[in-house]
């Protein structure tokens, strides 16, 4: 391969792929870093993934699903569209894999204990004192008392903020709303953003997932394992096929 001005880096077939489309790279990169100049190191860790995406653009070219001076979105539907030709179409799972794969990873989608949780914050334990007072007169009263009483962002919607799996909260919070059963009102609960009032309005245990529950979200991710792996497969035999300028990819790069 040549080694002028312009020195191929890689090419497969009539496809080729110059210093010049690197260097076009780089500076694409920079512009998106802010415009610092990169470092050596950081420009020869950007080749080897560059050589890899140019090499399924030049591919895409070969199958007449690309041309020369096609636009990145244009190339980027090309190489979509060519994985999914060589690659993706070629992908299959069997019921047997996915069993195993449940039995094997089980735990991993079970549903754990979860809460639905209304808060009433205030900014002084006496605010908040009183607030629990009103509502041992009148349980039914927590929503309007958030709509008046509370500084948090969901106080328009009488509290609600939501549902909660176990630390899905900040701590203070976590351990006093699943220290409640469904229906029951929280003591005031002090944390770092005020003063908490707490109200659970509905608590759903623990679940194992059985099969049925485990088959669907077993397979999408066997399905992604398995469709990555073939891809970086394609690109490594299309690297293999291709002509690689060793001699330029090797040198040390200008700065």
């Amino acid at each position: 391969m040549r080694s002028g001005s312009d020195p191929v880096l890689l090419a497969l077939g009539d496809e080729e792929v110059h210093q010049s489309d690197f260097e076009r790279y780089v500076a694409s990169v920079q512009t998106r870093g802010g415009g610092a100049p990169l470092t050596p190191e950081v420009r020869r860790a950007l080749l080897e993934p560059f050589l890899e995406e140019r090499v399924l653009v030049l591919e895409a070219r070969q199958r007449g699903l690309a041309r020369a001076g096609d636009g990145e979105e244009k190339e980027t539907e090309s190489v979509r569209r060519l994985l999914a030709q060589a690659v993706l179409s070629r992908v299959s799972l069997t019921d047997d894999e996915v069993d195993a794969y449940c039995r094997d990873h089980a735990r991993d989608f079970d549903s754990p204990e979860r809460v639905k949780l209304r808060q009433i914050l205030v900014p002084t334990p006496n605010e908040a004192r009183d607030v629990v007072r009103r509502l041992k007169k009148d349980p039914k009263s927590f929503a309007l008392l958030a709509q008046t009483r509370s500084r948090a962002p969901e106080a328009s919607t009488g509290g609600m903020m939501g549902v909660f799996a176990r630390g899905e909260l900040p701590a203070e919070l976590d351990n006093a709303a699943f220290a409640l059963a469904a229906g029951e009102t929280s003591d005031v609960v002090q944390s770092p953003l005020g003063y908490h009032v707490l109200r659970v309005e509905e608590k759903v245990p623990a679940r194992e997932a059985g099969l049925p529950e485990c088959r669907p979200a077993a397979r999408q991710e066997l399905l992604r394992r398995k469709s990555d792996s073939g891809v970086r497969e394609f690109v490594r035999d299309l690297m293999a096929r291709a002509k690689v300028n060793h001699e330029a990819v090797n040198r040390p790069l200008p700065s």
